[in-house]
């Protein structure tokens, strides 16, 4: 494990890249940006493709605190929960805070997940490839050669 903290960004309304972009200098401290990739929605199929991108932040929150600032980050940006799975102009997920394990009520980490989503694991893939998940004990290339997710994702050309 490399200590990181890793983020999933995601967007499916307005500008999403704009909206990616804004979600970064709100939250600060990014060391690393994967590629921006298109994805197809997951759950709800009857919505706009979304952009997904995984940074690395270097952050002095405990992860319950990061997870508050997440969480106004979105407000910010114009985030209203609805339904679940549905449209949504910013989406932050954290994926890894370090080699912590962590099951509350109000967060889980690494995320629960992340080796059935191939739209977290391909940008993830690029950023970390040998990233050992602390509870499956198998790095990202790993888990994403076994992830059974079908739905395709694209790296975005610029």
């Amino acid at each position: 494990m490399d200590g990181g903290i890793y983020l999933l960004l995601g967007s499916n309304m307005d500008d999403r890249k704009s909206n990616l972009e804004e979600a970064k200098m709100q939250l600060g401290g990014v060391i690393a940006s994967s590629s921006i990739y298109i994805t197809a929605a997951w759950g709800n199929e009857k919505q706009p493709d979304f952009y997904n991108q995984v940074i690395k932040i270097d952050s002095r929150l405990s992860p319950q605190a990061l997870l508050e600032d997440i969480l106004k980050v979105e407000k910010n940006i114009g985030r209203v929960r609805l339904e679940k799975w549905g449209p949504r102009i910013i989406d932050i997920d954290i994926l890894f805070y370090k080699a912590d394990i962590i099951n509350t009520s109000t967060l889980t980490i690494p995320h629960p997940e992340i080796q059935n989503r191939r739209f977290a694991l391909t940008p993830l893939a690029e950023l970390a490839p040998s990233l050992v998940h602390p509870v499956l004990k198998k790095t990202i290339v790993q888990l994403l050669e076994e992830c059974k997710d079908p739905l395709p994702v694209k790296r975005l050309q610029h």
